[in-house]
């Protein structure tokens, strides 16, 4: 078999640097084996040989070569063979693999290809080809480790991320049930009327927040929060301002001041809106306002004082159906210094009920961006005006869910629904 003139007194170089270093020589001709062998070590190469297929990959399964130079017409197994089997156990780092052969038909070099093969070298080898198919393996081989520790360093990254990920998850799933908790009573069945709570965060967490609280003897607050955003710090300050509207701790209530028989009775809700508008600007480093809507019910009459702060009109449903919405809007809190705040106040019958929403609900979208608004909020109203206390807000979010086209909502959505049954419930 013709081979290339190599002289075998050449001194061995030391050790080359670089991403092929081990290359395993594989062909059935000792003295094709020797020919190359030499050539590459005297490149600085570290050089194993192999008389067969299965010899090579008993080989390889020890120790990975970076270079394969095989012969293509083996016995036994052929070189192309070998390259198919040789790919099967390849692990993360790649190893380049020359074919050694005299087919130059387009379709063999395609047969190669396919099999796995980089490179093809015509027999007989010419050592200056050799060495530059080799460098520009080993650019490719430099290439593809590269990549390759680009890609372990992404995947670990991408792991702690997701670890990240989870311990975040985990801390907003304790978040939710922690701001959940804020509305400790969901419903409560008064000797005059109902109070139902709704509370419906878009995330784990939101800026929504409703509520409910003693007033003393003859009257009960209720009070509607939405904190401007959402998120973590909507929620922290949700949490904050439930503190400031406390249903058990009376004396840290600032909708709440002592008679001059020390009782707890409702202050006026403007001069409390007001009070907390001072508070957020003075006291609170936080760029989050929030619209807000407290009111105090007389149990005793019906009568109910509120004050709004840009959240949406409270809703009446009469007990004959009629809808009416009362309240002129007003600033939100914590936007402007020294605004003024006002009051208004409703009479409710025996049957009528007092809804307040957050604008989740009247700015819920269909899927074309058409709004509900509050032509659409009086509509399912009605349709529902034969569903009362827990079960109606069930129904709504229902409703809201078939209208939305989906169950996931942009906005958080919160409701205190209020039915007025007077004084002959007792």
């Amino acid at each position: 078999m013709p081979f290339s003139r190599i002289s075998l007194l050449e001194p061995t170089q030391s050790p080359r640097i670089g991403a092929i270093q081990h290359v395993l020589v594989v062909d059935d001709s000792k003295l094709q084996r020797k020919i190359l062998s030499v050539a590459l070590r005297r490149w600085g190469f570290d050089v194993a040989e192999a008389a067969s297929g299965h010899e090579a990959l008993e080989f390889a399964a020890v120790k990975r070569p970076d270079l394969v130079l095989s012969d293509w017409m083996m016995p036994g197994m052929s070189g192309l063979e070998l390259c198919a089997r040789f790919r099967e156990t390849e692990g993360e780092e790649y190893s380049y693999f020359i074919l050694l052969t005299s087919k130059n038909e387009k379709e063999e070099v395609a047969l190669g290809l396919n099999s796995g093969a980089d490179d093809f070298l015509s027999k007989p080898v010419n050592n200056n080809e050799l060495r530059a198919r080799i460098a520009a393996g080993e650019r490719l081989v430099e290439m593809q480790r590269a990549t390759a520790q680009a890609n372990s360093a992404l995947s670990e990254a991408l792991d702690e991320l997701q670890l990240l990920y989870d311990n975040i998850d985990r801390d907003l799933q304790e978040a939710k049930k922690l701001q959940q908790s804020l509305v400790r009573e969901r419903f409560r069945k008064l000797h005059c009327g109902d109070i139902s709570l709704m509370l419906r965060p878009c995330g784990h967490v939101g800026g929504d927040l409703v509520g409910f609280f003693e007033a003393g003897i003859r009257h009960v607050g209720v009070y509607a929060i939405d904190v401007s955003g959402h998120g973590i710090s909507s929620a922290l300050m949700t949490a904050r301002l439930a503190g400031y509207l406390s249903s058990v701790a009376p004396d840290q209530n600032v909708a709440l001041r002592r008679n001059a028989h020390g009782q707890f009775v409702p202050r006026r809700p403007e001069d409390v809106v007001s009070a907390l508008n001072t508070l957020v600007l003075e006291e609170m480093e936080t760029e989050h306002y929030f619209t807000l809507l407290l009111g105090f019910v007389e149990l005793g009459t019906g009568r109910i004082v509120l004050s709004q702060a840009g959240h949406p009109h409270p809703v009446v449903q009469r007990a004959n159906g009629t809808i009416e919405q009362f309240g002129a809007g007003g600033f939100p809190v914590g936007l402007v210094k020294d605004a003024v705040f006002e009051q208004f106040e409703l009479q409710l019958a025996q049957g009528d009920r007092l809804l307040i929403l957050s604008d989740g609900v009247t700015e819920c979208t269909k899927p074309n961006g058409e709004m509900l608004a509050e032509e659409g909020l009086a509509a399912l109203m009605t349709e529902l005006q034969e569903v009362f206390g827990p079960a109606f807000l069930e129904a709504l979010i229902w409703r809201l869910t078939e209208f939305n086209g989906s169950s996931d909502f942009e906005d958080d959505i919160s409701a205190i629904l209020f039915e007025y049954h007077g004084l002959e419930a007792t």
